[in-house]
């Protein structure tokens, strides 16, 4: 099998969509010999910053001499980015060689895996061929039925906060969406939580204390003395100094569950000096949150696509860009999902909208763009809706140039490959 035909094998099951629940991915592992019982997790699910935070442990526990897995999604340019070991991607010759030998076990089930339990397999397998002293699991949508709980423990259970997502499958309250969350804390494994009102707090407590774990969660009180600009964020946590180059605000927070975290790990008998933790901190990147693509003009991507990351863009849009913004307004370029909550979004992003260019992101669960456009409207900002992408950037960012006026470009992840290449292409039409 190439590289090529184990991608095209891959993408072949997606159009069976999300369906939550453990039974393929248990009978899939269970036919390769349970790669998930030789590997030790730490599972991070949450509704915003679980990319981010996986980054960070991950660099850490390189920098700390282990042998260390990273599993996440979406994929942002390339798919191998979903499956990395010691922060590099898999290689396309590791990639075909375990797919070829997963693809005769998943074709044998009756009930045939979706795409995210047939990678979430393909990973497993590639950890144990690879001994992976720990993998840092990153959830797909919820926990509870995700395929990546179909591990028994956890060394730890890391939850980053709270908020509305994918509500027809996790539910309408933060309480419900809580529970579902909570399904990845396992019987007498730590749990830590980040961010989250009251009812999802008690919901993720309570399991906890159902399944004697231990429970902490994330004093962000403890984050003091802010220094942040687009070269990266300066803090302090509970007195020790911080550093780190992921852009936005929000990354204090993320930081600072890490942080928890690893005085967690710890306690759990792994070794992580604290010269790993700066080393890890200070290498830490990740795609699509709040990063410059260009500077001049200045054009942003961020991967916010719900309103709790939204509230994390209109903090930076206001604490990075504001200032020096004519009339501390900036350019927006959009493209959602259709089955997000756009318009309260879009509401919390209308007051710091100079204009908008909408664009359709290449997924079937899009909304288009003359919605998106209809939608600002409404909210007294004048918006253009584009049919093709590369028309919609290229009138952003000449707006941008001409106007000296940031563009922030959001709402989706699945767009951030096509508009960081239309941006890099524009920037060189116009050198």
């Amino acid at each position: 099998m190439t590289y090529n035909e184990a991608l095209e094998y891959i993408h072949s099951v997606s159009w069976m969509g999300s369906r939550p629940g453990l039974s393929r991915i248990a009978e899939l592992c269970e036919k390769l010999g349970h790669p998930e019982d030789s590997l030790k997790f730490i599972h991070v699910g949450g509704t915003n910053g679980k990319g981010s935070t996986c980054r960070m442990l991950s660099c850490i526990l390189q920098n700390a001499g282990y042998r260390v897995g990273l599993y996440t999604s979406p994929f942002i340019e390339r798919f191998n980015e979903r499956i990395m070991l010691d922060n590099e991607d898999i290689s396309d010759d590791d990639l075909a060689e375990v797919t070829e030998y997963v693809r005769p076990f998943a074709d044998a089930m009756e009930d045939k895996p979706t795409e995210f339990e047939l990678i979430t397999a393909i990973a497993l397998e590639y950890y144990r061929r690879k001994n992976c002293d720990y993998v840092v699991f990153e959830v797909g949508m919820g926990g509870r039925l995700d395929s990546t709980n179909i591990i028994k423990s956890a060394v730890l259970s890391i939850i980053t906060g709270i908020d509305l997502d994918h509500t027809a499958f996790l539910g309408d309250t933060t309480a419900k969406v809580a529970a579902e969350k909570a399904g990845i804390i396992k019987t007498g494994c730590p749990v830590l939580f980040g961010e989250g009102d009251d009812d999802a707090e008690a919901v993720i407590r309570q399991t906890a204390e159902e399944r004697g774990s231990l429970y902490r969660r994330t004093d962000f009180s403890a984050i003091a003395d802010i220094s942040s600009d687009l070269s990266g964020t300066s803090f302090t946590f509970a007195g020790r100094p911080v550093k780190i180059h992921l852009h936005g605000l929000y990354q204090t927070r993320n930081t600072a569950t890490v942080l928890t975290a690893c005085g967690m790990l710890r306690d759990a008998g792994l070794t992580i000096p604290e010269e790993a933790v700066d080393a890890g901190l200070a290498e830490a990147r990740w795609k699509a949150r709040f990063e410059v693509l260009t500077e001049s003009p200045l054009v942003i991507y961020d991967g916010a696509h719900n309103p709790q990351g939204i509230a994390g863009a209109v903090e930076n849009v206001r604490h990075y860009l504001t200032e020096t913004a004519p009339e501390g307004k900036v350019l927006f370029l959009m493209g959602v999902m259709a089955d997000k909550d756009y318009d309260k979004m879009i509401g919390m992003l209308a007051p710091f909208a100079s204009s908008v260019y909408c664009v359709t992101p290449p997924n079937s669960r899009s909304l288009p763009s003359e919605g998106v456009a209809a939608e600002y409207e409404r909210f007294g900002v004048p918006a253009k809706a584009f049919d093709v992408l590369t028309d919609g950037v290229n009138a952003a960012c000449e707006a941008a140039r001409s106007e000296k006026r940031p563009l922030v470009c959001l709402g989706s992840l699945y767009m951030y490959a096509d508009v960081k290449h239309a941006v890099l292409a524009w920037e060189e039409s116009v050198r």
